[in-house]
């Protein structure tokens, strides 16, 4: 069992395929955290997830240490109104990527230990469905009219 289990490592490795998760294809760009009022208990993290890949990966979890829970929402049009709802994943398409915005998917950060100061960084760690993870260091950003809703 073993010897063929180091044939398998030593015929993958000599073909140049290598076992890879998908925290190995999948990149972050753009992250950014809206920073909240000193008051607010939660706010919204965003950033574009680019899956150079070639089969399609779910997000599945995010945990970061400025809240003391972490979410994946997103928001839906229903009779008329805008609703926000927690998903149980995101999924980023093979080749393909999928956009963190306002108004749209995004990670909330409920419970905050702390106000957030602009200009500071929260690490996120990002859990795919295959196991994989990896860590994102998002800008706590003062929001402005470019962050806003683009509408439906």
């Amino acid at each position: 069992m073993i010897k063929k289990s180091i044939a398998l490592a030593l015929s993958l490795a000599a073909s140049g395929l290598t076992l890879a998760g998908a925290g190995d294809h999948v990149s972050a760009t753009d992250p950014y955290v809206r920073q909240a009022p000193p008051s607010a208990a939660a706010t919204g993290a965003f950033m574009t997830l680019k899956n150079s890949g070639d089969t399609d990966v779910r997000l599945l979890r995010v945990s970061n240490p400025a809240s003391r829970l972490t979410e994946l929402h997103a928001h839906t049009h229903e009779d008329g109104v805008m609703k926000m709802r927690q998903v149980p994943s995101i999924e980023i398409k093979a080749k393909s990527e999928a956009v963190l915005r306002p108004g749209g998917l995004h990670i909330m950060l409920i419970d905050l230990k702390a106000p957030l100061r602009e200009g500071e960084t929260i690490p996120f760690t990002l859990t795919f469905d295959d196991g994989s993870s990896m860590q994102v260091d998002a800008r706590i950003m003062r929001p402005s009219m470019g962050q806003m809703p683009a509408g439906k």
